[in-house]
């Protein structure tokens, strides 16, 4: 950045320090958030961007939801961009929190980050000098003042220079440069250091969707959502983009302070229970089709079918019960689910409702989930996502669901497939489709293809196939090289597949240090299965300790493993591990019950009791508090008991806020 800019941003940090001189001493306040938010890609000399317009909209009235000043503007020029940087330093000297997001271009050169506007003409170094902005400029800036620093950078497309100046000196390299690491930043890339993140098919770049998706979750730390953020974006392109942080925070963050309540699914579940709305019980078997409640909603919908209208068809006299706290709930799942059929339920059911405004905001920025005319990826990626590569914004595909798309599917994905040669994720969706609609060699040979080039849902894919000998010969060695590449490129089924075997020693030796070093990293990068299984290992004495186990359920549970509650319960209950801890045992259940697919319920209320008295009456305690259970506090599991316990699971976290 040239001396003239410099100069701006200096003057604009002088003004605030002047300020603060005549300000006098303040009570305490409550934490105060500035974000800067820009999107550019209307690029006058440069490849034009489709998204950074939308991301940077989309995330700046997330953020403003969470209580962030935000100043943003999009396909800004450099002189835009100086006086927003500007406004924004000036505020970042008060703040408790400054928030930098830029979606557009972005370069490296000789180590250094350039961020780039609209109006750039690159032809020589001057002209990198005198038409970008130094990213170290803006940084550098912010190290002196008291606040933590988050910097996301969604700029790390393939380097403009490589066509507008192929001659100019000094290493150009795709991707943007590691950053510093001044105490209280956190930098956040779309993707590693050195590497191009794509710019998006849809509305949202991947890495935009995925952390739209992760903004609003209550009680997240900030290092707990980039791992959502992470594997969200490593499912949704097969592991060919992997977001990267760096962070030297000294303190914790978290941009929806609160308890970490229910998970969306389960809340969607016990609205949709509450209101007994069979339009709402139909959004979670889109959404969730393979999810703990399924067997819930399908019960309902079958009891109530003759009752019910066409899908789709709105009925004005059925309304929500006129409750807040019921509206609440749905809102808080919209924010973090982005559904827009939810929406639509919102404000039919909620015209004067407490979020109607943002409601219509959201509504006209969502694509419609069953639009005719949209783009063939998307559709490829609405039919035929694997279950497991579900992310916040995407639901996962059953087989059997699949086969009743196939053709369909394989139209979208062949076609997405040849217009992202670069993306061969389109490849691997394209053979799950194929797979679907019957032609295993076909299949097969997808597969093969998606996996040379990278593609890691591929690479574990064609490691089943082959694990099983389905449709090839049987090769446990060459299956167990796959999934090791796959657990190289950081896929979690890849590590947990490989773990399965190293434990039983098949096609592989026996290993299980190393099988539970796989789970460990898959924990760590966020995978809620292999941090249950670890629990598993520890519990049964093969990897690890009673005490042990309890972490790694309650671990899983924040990971969107339910079935995690009624594990750390029952060694609560009986005391092994930990101290037994009969009220902290009935809190894990209650959870459990509300959450996971049954299997709470039955160790509590089933034909055979697995909890003891003292659990029992623990529970009854706190039923009969929230308001679900009339009975005695007896220890005994009776009709009363069951009755509340079902009663809890379809509304327990909607009466109690929780």
């Amino acid at each position: 950045m040239d001396s003239r800019l410099a100069a701006i941003l200096r003057a604009a940090l002088l003004a605030a320090a002047l300020c603060l001189l005549l300000v006098p001493a303040m009570a305490a306040r409550a934490e105060t958030r500035v974000a800067l938010v820009i999107g550019n890609g209307g690029y006058a000399n440069l490849e034009p961007l489709r998204n950074p317009v939308n991301d940077a909209s989309d995330v700046a009235d997330s953020l403003r939801s969470l209580g962030f000043e935000v100043m943003t503007d999009t396909n800004l020029t450099l002189a835009g961009m100086t006086t927003l940087i500007g406004d924004f330093l000036e505020a970042a000297q008060t703040a408790d929190v400054s928030l930098l997001y830029y979606a557009g271009h972005g370069f490296q050169i000789d180590g250094r980050n350039y961020l780039v506007p609209v109006d750039a003409s690159l032809r020589s170094r001057d002209d990198i000098r005198n038409w970008t902005i130094e990213l170290n400029a803006i940084t550098e800036e912010l190290e002196g003042t008291p606040g933590i620093h988050l910097v996301f950078l969604d700029a790390c497309r393939n380097n403009p220079l490589s066509s507008t100046a192929p001659s100019l000196e000094g290493p150009k390299r795709d991707g943007l440069a590691r950053v510093g690491d001044a105490a209280g930043f956190l930098f956040a890339f779309a993707t590693q250091p050195d590497n191009v993140a794509y710019d998006g098919v849809g509305r949202n770049s991947f890495f935009a969707q995925a952390l739209l998706g992760h903004l609003n979750t209550p009680g997240q730390d900030i290092a707990s959502m980039m791992i959502a953020v992470r594997r969200d974006v490593l499912a949704a392109t097969g592991g060919n983009q992997v977001p990267w942080e760096n962070s030297s925070l000294t303190r914790q963050f978290e941009f929806a302070p609160g308890d970490d309540g229910a998970a969306p699914e389960t809340l969607l579940w016990q609205v949709a229970a509450t209101a007994r709305d069979p339009d709402l019980m139909r959004i979670y078997l889109d959404r969730y089709p393979e999810g703990p409640h399924v067997a819930d909603v399908k019960a309902f919908l079958a009891e109530s079918e003759e009752a019910l209208p066409p899908a789709g068809t709105v009925v004005a006299s059925r309304d929500l019960p006129p409750s807040d706290a019921l509206a609440d709930s749905l809102w808080d799942v919209i924010r973090r689910t982005r559904l827009r059929p939810l929406v639509e339920v919102y404000l039919e059911h909620n015209p004067d409702g407490a979020h109607v405004a943002e409601a219509r905001k959201l509504l006209a920025d969502l694509p419609r989930p069953d639009d005719p005319g949209a783009a063939p990826e998307l559709l490829c990626e609405r039919l035929a996502t694997h279950p497991r590569d579900a992310t916040a914004n995407t639901a996962g595909v059953p087989l059997s669901q699949l086969r009743m798309n196939a053709a369909t599917a394989i139209d979208a994905c062949r076609t997405a497939a040849a217009a992202h040669p670069e993306m061969p994720h389109y490849t691997a969706l394209l053979a799950r489709a194929t797979a679907a609609a019957g032609d295993e060699a076909g299949a097969i040979r997808l597969y093969r293809d998606a996996a040379d080039r990278g593609d890691l849902r591929a690479m574990t894919s064609l490691g089943l196939i082959t694990e099983t000998g389905d449709g090839v010969p049987r090769d446990l060695p060459a299956a167990a090289a796959l999934y090791e590449k796959a657990a190289a490129g950081g896929f979690a089924d890849g590590a947990i597949n490989l773990a399965v075997m190293l434990v039983k020693g098949e096609g592989v030796p026996q290993d299980v240090p190393r099988a539970a070093r796989l789970l460990a990293r898959a924990s760590e990068d966020g995978s809620a299965i292999a941090t249950y299984n670890l629990g598993v290992l520890a519990l049964n004495g093969i990897a690890g300790t009673a005490t042990e186990a309890y972490d790694h359920f309650l671990a899983a549970t924040r990971l969107g493993e339910p079935l995690g509650y009624q594990a750390a319960a029952l060694l609560l209950d009986q005391g092994e591990g930990r101290p037994r801890d009969p009220e902290t045992a009935a809190e894990l259940l209650l959870r459990g019950v509300a959450s996971d697919n049954g299997q709470a319920y039955s160790r509590i209320a089933g034909d055979r009791v697995q909890v003891s008295a003292d659990t029992v009456r623990a529970t009854q305690t706190r039923l009969k508090t929230a308001g679900f259970y009339d009975g005695a506090i007896d220890g005994l599991v009776g009709p009363r008991l069951r009755a509340a316990l079902t009663a809890w699971r379809q509304g327990g976290f909607l009466a109690t806020g929780s």
